[in-house]
């Protein structure tokens, strides 16, 4: 069966600019694979000061992006277009989303969805009345809930929140730019993420303690926004900020990587970070803290390695023969490729659209049926009236 190809209008927190967000990185791969299915995407994103000054991604090729300044000049100049969108999806942490969301929902002829990219953060912020970006009445409203976050968190969505369709749509990998290329290895051990208060005291552990522990050991730390009263071991490279363009060679430059979870996330569970898909298609194997539901994504033991303090760490650095790093790293790769590129999100998405459609189909169907035995009652009863 050919697939038709399909109108998305996105509203996300940002395509242009990658600083300090890992949402950049996730629209980008996923917007890519939508056009190379044969679907067309309009990306809107707030003009913010911030990301003006940090866009390493100006014009993505892939799909037609523009900037909005607030909420009226994006009713007046872009309500045509989310109006005809056969599917219109509104990110998370997106500046003044919830008033965004109220317009779509009530704007789109089509479908409205709402990708939740922090889904744990999320709920957490709804328990605690913060609804910048997503309110408990508009959950609702939204025909589709799109989760970042599988595993309960979905049936709890439905349950508690009232969300009417919950789907995971977990982040993927571009396999065009993240993969395997001859480099030398500068780091035994490297991270890449920003800084975060919550994640912050498992990089401690498992990266800064073992560099303090193994000086002939060598570490790297990429990212924005850390504190400058982090104090530094000597063998740790620092990178304030990696663009995309420069994560494989980074990671390809590393004996391991590591993955550390925010604590909503692991709370939940079943929150892959994208890290742990892109090391994985360089090649690069990775040393994961432990969450529920990881298993879901890669078995530990052969396609990642588990580590809970500085001596796991340690044992892994120096005392894994590189026939078993590079086995490890290779089967993470060929579950990569099997399960977890953007291609798949992008054929996901595809699939709850479709069903979305199909479903809307039925729906006019069964109430043109309806509308049609009503229109005939009043003939029907006239005619009876006549034979009176």
């Amino acid at each position: 069966m050919t697939t038709p190809s399909y109108r998305y209008v996105f509203l996300g927190l940002s395509i242009t600019s990658s600083w300090g967000n890992g949402h950049a990185t996730t629209y980008r791969a996923l917007l890519k694979a939508l056009r190379a299915r044969g679907h067309q995407a309009l990306f809107l994103e707030r003009d913010l000061p911030f990301y003006e000054q940090n866009r390493d991604l100006p014009s993505p090729p892939f799909a037609e992006t523009a900037l909005y300044g607030s909420l009226d000049e994006l009713r007046d100049r872009y309500g045509r277009a989310v109006r005809e969108a056969d599917l219109v999806v509104v990110g998370s942490f997106v500046p003044e989303g919830s008033s965004i969301g109220a317009w779509v929902t009530e704007e789109a002829r089509g479908h409205a969805a709402f990708y939740d990219i922090d889904t744990p953060v999320t709920i957490r912020k709804l328990a605690l009345g913060d609804h910048g970006y997503l309110t408990p009445a508009l959950i609702p409203k939204y025909d589709l809930y799109l989760s970042f976050t599988g595993g309960p968190t979905i049936g709890a969505l439905e349950r508690r929140h009232g969300a009417r369709r919950v789907r995971p749509l977990y982040c993927g990998v571009d396999p065009e730019l993240y993969h395997p290329e001859p480099a030398e290895h500068r780091w035994d051990l490297g991270y890449l993420g920003t800084y975060g208060d919550d994640r912050q005291p498992s990089l401690d552990r498992l990266l800064l303690e073992p560099a303090r522990r193994w000086r002939r050991g060598r570490f790297a730390v990429a990212g924005p926004q850390y504190p400058d009263s982090i104090a530094w071991p000597e063998n740790v490279t620092r990178n304030d900020h990696l663009p995309p363009d420069k994560h494989r060679a980074y990671y390809n430059a590393q004996r391991f990587t590591l993955n550390v979870t925010r604590a909503d996330m692991i709370e939940s569970g079943w929150s892959p970070s994208v890290r742990l898909f892109e090391a994985a298609a360089c090649g690069t194997p990775i040393l994961s803290d432990p969450w529920p539901g990881l298993e879901a994504f890669f078995q530990p033991g052969r396609e990642v390695l588990l580590v809970r303090s500085a001596d796991d760490v340690l044992r892994r650095l120096r005392e894994t023969f590189d026939g078993e790093r590079l086995a490890i790293a290779q089967r993470a790769r060929q579950r990569v490729f099997a399960e977890h590129t953007a291609a798949h999100r992008a054929e996901s998405l595809e699939k709850y659209t479709r069903e979305l459609l199909d479903e809307g189909s039925r729906q006019r169907r069964a109430g043109g049926a309806v509308a049609g035995d009503r229109a005939g009652a009043p003939q029907d009863a006239a005619a009876a009236g006549d034979t009176r």
